[in-house]
């Protein structure tokens, strides 16, 4: 997933379909229920082993495996408009790519909406109050529309790692030891 920033920006595949079904929902006049729709599925592959091994496997046939996916979206409740989506990736062999379709579509919608995505990675999950208090501190600097992406990495050993755009704010301790570290060798 190296090319997950191209795709998020809309481009390439991913992007290609993630347009094309933005425009259909926006057409049908279904845009925020697809909206919805939509980060339901990828929290259902995201929670779904078996629902994963059926979109990544080459192994199942492409009719079998689009019956497959059309029927898991009915019986979760999905609209026609996402499992007729999910039915055309199928169809066209693409089904491997939906969790990157997904993504390229959530990034749509926020780039539509004027939404802008922090990734924020931490050495412990976030609490409520540190989210808070993270919210406040973006909109401070400028970000009043943010959407913040939590991502856990013990490594950092302590603070925090936000990522807006180009933008990189680094408060880790990790990063903070190895300044010091060079430093210290520049002084030898």
């Amino acid at each position: 997933m190296s090319g997950a920033t191209t795709i998020s920006r809309g481009g390439g595949l991913a992007g290609r379909y993630a347009a094309a079904l933005y425009a259909h929902a926006d057409e049908s006049r279904a845009l925020d229920t697809t909206v919805t729709e939509m980060e339901g599925l990828g929290r259902l592959i995201a929670a779904s082993a078996d629902f994963r091994r059926l979109i990544e496997s080459p192994l199942v046939d492409v009719h079998q495996a689009s019956r497959a996916a059309r029927a898991v979206l009915a019986a979760e409740g999905f609209s026609k408009i996402v499992q007729d989506f999910v039915g055309v990736v199928a169809a066209n062999r693409r089904l491997r790519n939906l969790p990157e379709i997904v993504q390229a579509f959530a990034a749509l919608v926020a780039d539509k909406r004027g939404v802008i995505t922090a990734d924020v990675a931490s050495a412990h999950p976030l609490t409520d109050i540190q989210r808070q208090q993270l919210r406040a501190r973006l909109i401070e600097a400028g970000y009043s529309n943010v959407n913040i992406r939590e991502q856990v990495e013990p490594d950092l050993l302590g603070g925090l790692v936000v990522k807006i755009g180009a933008r990189l704010y680094d408060t880790s301790l990790k990063s903070r030891l190895q300044r010091l570290q060079y430093a210290m060798k520049g002084a030898a």
